[in-house]
């Protein structure tokens, strides 16, 4: 099975699940129909898959392309030190994570990149499809980066394929609107970012916002200090979004244009 493929397989497969789930057991009552919202969120998905392809063409190796020539050069890092196979692999996923948490960090902080990300906040729900809703510009620079990391660090092109895959699962499992047991929760927080874990993240409140910025790992949080355990409104009490409410960030073309807006 390609690399491709096997990426879109388990994409599709845990999608259905944590949209069933959410669907089965809901944490909170959803404030916008869903039809109009999803509509705009999976379009995302097609449009920064058209984005990174665009990008392919002028830079013929994305992440896993890269690690394949690091390791085939013997750049990098992991590339020059005698370490067991898993050991790199391992040290290389977490390299990866924390590039990953450490560039959130750094859009929540820098206003320029602020303008971009904004697009993932100014969902006014918070489920499956808002892992998938980000701005095409900030999919490329997100792809740049970890091209320059895998570069760096001569991660194993297992370990990119496999962060790949936990990135994407991950982030829309801690976006699903699950009602995950609150006893499973605070077991699965200690090393993943939960559902209600990265709720607080989305808070309209801006010190909640500017916290809990993993997507998979919880320990960065809790390490840097940017960890909040529950909102303070609750999770039935706190508004999800940013400080201004209206049915716009629904649309498609609104949402592309935001970052571009003086005013939204």
């Amino acid at each position: 099975m390609s690399e491709t493929l096997l990426r879109l397989v388990i994409f599709l497969g845990l999608f259905a699940l944590f949209a069933g789930l959410e669907s089965v057991a809901p944490r909170r009552p959803r404030v916008r129909a869903r039809a109009g919202r999803w509509f705009t969120n999976l379009s995302m998905v097609l449009i920064d898959s058209l984005a990174v392809r665009a990008l392919a063409i002028g830079l013929p190796l994305l992440a896993l392309g890269a690690a394949l020539d690091a390791q085939a050069q013997g750049i990098g890092l992991l590339n020059v030190v005698d370490l067991p196979d898993w050991v790199k692999i391992l040290a290389a996923i977490l390299a990866l994570d924390f590039a990953i948490w450490a560039q959130h960090l750094i859009t929540h902080k820098v206003p320029l990149f602020w303008r971009f990300h904004q697009m993932h906040h100014a969902d006014l729900d918070f489920d499956v499809t808002t892992a998938l809703r980000f701005h095409p510009f900030e999919i490329l620079a997100s792809m740049l980066l970890k091209i320059g990391l895998v570069y760096a660090i001569g991660a194993p092109p297992v370990a990119v394929l496999a962060f790949e895959i936990i990135l994407n699962g991950t982030a829309m499992f801690n976006h699903a609107n699950w009602r995950l047991p609150l006893g499973l929760d605070r077991v699965v927080r200690l090393v993943l970012v939960t559902p209600d874990m990265h709720r607080v993240h989305h808070s309209d409140l801006r010190e909640e916002h500017d916290s809990n910025y993993g997507f998979a790992l919880s320990i960065w949080d809790r390490i840097f200090g940017t960890y909040i355990a529950q909102p303070k409104l609750g999770h039935d009490g706190m508004t999800v979004g940013l400080k201004w409410q209206d049915d716009k960030p629904s649309k498609l073309g609104w949402s592309l244009l935001l970052p571009f807006r003086r005013n939204p």
